[in-house]
């Protein structure tokens, strides 16, 4: 099969699509031909292998090399053949996941405790735009957020590809919604649910006077003073990212924030999806929020599978509102 392969650090141009072995799915996993994946964060960090502290702290990234050959978090996709233990699946069943990897491929084994229903009405594009970016949300919000209805929630970063998740399934989950982007994408977030829409190249969300009951953070960039200024007293301040930086950034900031947490009154908790057990307890409700309407992955851009490197590079930019998507080789 054909398959991007990251074999050193360094640039989407490290990024080299070459024939490799189809893998063979075990007793419990399905193979999945991949018709869409999406570019995201995640998979810029493992390209570059920074910032270089996460070279030395685990979490698969690599010392010398990158750990993960084939990247792509994101699936979306035909099951092609199933494992002898597989009674959820069969071959010609459409679905999607979150992957460590696998979506640059043309086929990934997926455990089918991984591995969800594709969304009626959702095409493959729009299905690989959800697992990883709608799963973060969902845990920040719901688990780590201990979101209620009627709360009041301020999103920063709220036209990205977590940010657009985020103000659907906060409204979703009953909460007045702030979001925090840029006025070229204030009518994108309102027309996804936002009550109210901070443009922070006209106004400071810090110095607004508004107080909220949780910050989703997924821009990053401010102290946590800044933050905290912004919450009630019994208020959650929740890390998704962070500025991006060559040596500690965006590790840097979020330990800053979560050192500080045990010294001041509000909740400060981090949001980690990768280390998340329950991610196709997730995918199903999130289906079962996008099949009512309540949540519709925001697409910014779709790229054919020959011109990958370059949507890994578009996105590396940081200014596409919703996902960059990827569709499958033919």
């Amino acid at each position: 099969m054909k398959a991007y392969v990251l074999r050193s650090f360094g640039s989407p141009d490290q990024l080299v699509l070459t024939d490799v072995e189809r893998p063979v799915p075990r007793d419990d996993e399905v193979l999945v031909r991949v018709r869409a994946t999406s570019v995201q964060p995640y998979d810029w960090h493992f390209m570059r292998g920074e910032p270089y502290l996460a070279r030395v702290m685990g979490g698969g990234v690599g010392l010398r090399r990158p750990r993960i050959a084939v990247l792509g978090a994101d699936v979306a996709g035909e099951v092609e053949a199933a494992g002898k233990d597989v009674t959820l699946f069969r071959p010609g069943d459409e679905v999607y996941a979150m992957s460590l990897g696998g979506g640059f491929g043309e086929y990934v084994c997926l455990r089918q405790g991984e591995v969800a229903p594709k969304p009626a009405g959702l095409s493959f594009e729009q299905a690989a735009a959800v697992p990883m970016a709608a799963n973060t949300a969902l845990i920040a919000l719901r688990d780590e957020g201990r979101l209620q209805p009627g709360q009041k929630v301020l999103v920063n970063g709220a036209s990205g590809g977590v940010g657009t998740f985020a103000v659907q399934l906060a409204k979703a989950l009953g909460a007045h919604v702030t979001g925090v982007c840029s006025g070229r994408n204030a009518d994108l977030v309102r027309s996804l649910g936002a009550d109210d829409v901070i443009d922070h190249t006209k106004e400071d969300f810090a110095a607004s006077g508004r107080r909220f009951d949780l910050l989703l953070d997924v821009a990053g960039g401010r102290r946590v003073a800044d933050c905290r200024r912004v919450l009630t007293r019994q208020g959650t301040y929740v890390l998704v990212g962070g500025p991006a930086g060559r040596w500690v950034q965006p590790a840097g900031h979020m330990f800053a924030a979560l050192a500080s947490g045990p010294f001041v009154p509000q909740r400060i908790v981090r949001a980690d999806v990768v280390r998340c057990g329950s991610n196709r307890a997730n995918l199903l409700m999130l289906t079962g929020l996008i099949e009512r309407g309540a949540v519709t992955p925001v697409i910014d851009r779709t790229f054919p599978f020959g011109e990958l490197p370059a949507a890994v590079r578009y996105q590396e930019e940081g200014h596409a509102p919703g996902k960059v998507v990827v569709t499958g080789s033919r």
